[in-house]
């Protein structure tokens, strides 16, 4: 069986793509530069004829089509949506409502099967562009045995310390952390990674320090130093980052939108604040902070979803299936 799959690297699609070429014999990742795209009929030259099926990004998988082969779209997020236009600039959302919207109708049309990592996304594709076949939905993989908790031995005189990992961007709602950390109390202190642009000190508050840029391959190291997930994201196609944070046997406190509330329960694993609502976070994690007992109820709480739910072999054998599936029709 050999299943190709041209992914941009830098990005969340990245790490699941390399997740199932280390799982799935056969299955190879044809990475590429993010700026390929502004050139996207290139990418076609990263598959060759001997492909069983192709595996792609439903953003550019037009370009990966070749007639005759199986062509497996994914949905890893949503950029057409309406919403983000706030947090786009105006070439990105030129970009988006022309060309790209095109590229994905096409996308659509030409693949075998259409997957999506989480309902939200399945339903917002089937609402906004009137999408009525199957959509598949197959949820990222988290590997437990890597992303695991570290017991803490906790003294009041140690500062709670906040994580905040990701792309620090608008649309992730980096701009809302100063003001939340502006409520928050004393003992409180936030880190953050640069994420994959390596962006330094974006967030400018005497309670944050910034860690780096911190490789996937090292990233569960930070979960465990911390003790709260804080995720203002205001979209999220999945949020692997809260998957793995929950891995570790982290609490979270994420907004209540999109994709988030599949994966974080609210008052059981953490919560979820509405969009924008600082206070709210602030208080939040207010509460968390001086309960220690409680940070250890949810984190263990959402040790155990993330491997019932959540856990990577779940992810690599539902595509296996799909991939056996595929081939034997």
């Amino acid at each position: 069986m050999d299943i190709q799959s041209p992914v941009a690297y830098g990005n969340g699609a990245y790490v699941v793509h390399k997740a199932l070429e280390n799982k799935i014999k056969g299955y190879s990742v044809k990475a590429y530069n993010p700026f390929l795209t502004l050139f996207p009929p290139l990418i076609k030259l990263l598959t060759t004829d001997s492909a069983d099926i192709i595996h792609a990004p439903v953003d550019y998988s037009l370009f990966s089509y070749k007639k005759g082969k199986p062509l497996i779209s994914t949905f890893h997020s949503y950029v057409l949506d309406q919403y983000l236009r706030r947090y786009s600039s105006l070439m990105q959302n030129i970009h988006y409502a022309t060309d790209l919207k095109y590229f994905i109708k096409k996308s659509l049309e030409v693949s075998t099967v259409i997957t999506a990592v989480s309902q939200y996304l399945a339903r917002t594709v089937r609402e906004d562009l009137g999408y009525e076949r199957e959509i598949r939905v197959i949820y990222n993989g988290v590997d437990t045995d890597k992303f695991i908790p570290q017991k803490k031995i906790k003294s009041n005189k140690n500062p709670v310390k906040l994580l905040f990992c990701g792309n620090p961007t608008r649309k992730k709602g980096v701009n809302l952390i100063p003001q939340i950390l502006d409520k928050t109390e004393k003992n409180i202190e936030l880190i953050y990674t640069s994420g994959p642009a390596g962006k330094n000190h974006i967030i400018k508050h005497p309670k944050a320090r910034c860690v780096g840029k911190i490789s996937h391959d090292n990233i569960h190291q930070l979960y465990r130093e911390a003790d709260i997930l804080l995720f203002p994201s205001l979209r999220e196609g999945f949020g692997l980052v809260i998957a793995e944070a929950m891995a570790c046997g982290l609490p979270v406190i994420a907004t209540n939108c999109s994709a988030i509330p599949e994966l974080v329960i609210d008052g059981e694993g953490g919560y979820l604040c509405e969009p924008g609502d600082t206070t709210g976070f602030a208080d939040r994690i207010n509460n968390l902070a001086n309960t220690q007992i409680l940070r250890n109820e949810m984190g263990e709480f959402n040790r155990t979803i993330a491997i019932e739910k959540f856990h990577i072999d779940l992810m690599i054998d539902r595509y296996k299936l799909l991939f056996e599936e595929v081939l034997s029709k």
